[in-house]
């Protein structure tokens, strides 16, 4: 379970060691600047984790819209030959 602290700003310079035995830890350090939240530190890998979420989210809306055209009567279907045709002349010197 995440514990989550709160640490002073001058703590990043004063006691940098602490802070990354927390991120070690899994637990998120919120960086406070004149008594107000300022910044999130969280571990690399807890930040890949979100990342990736974030991608699978945004891939899962985006099948979720294409879905939805797919039923429409109005979808313009197009042959994929056509298509990977169109997207190889168009990407072919990058």
């Amino acid at each position: 379970m995440q514990n989550i602290q709160a640490r002073p700003v001058r703590d990043l310079r004063n006691n940098y060691t602490e802070i990354e035995s927390l991120l070690d830890n899994h637990d998120p350090v919120i960086i406070t600047k004149n008594g107000r939240g300022a910044a999130v530190l969280i571990n690399i890998e807890d930040y890949a984790k979100i990342e990736e979420y974030q991608h699978f989210m945004y891939v899962a809306e985006k099948l979720d819209e294409a879905e939805k055209e797919a039923v429409s009567p109005d979808a313009d279907w197009q042959d994929y030959k056509d298509v990977f045709r169109r997207l190889r002349k168009k990407y072919r010197d990058l």
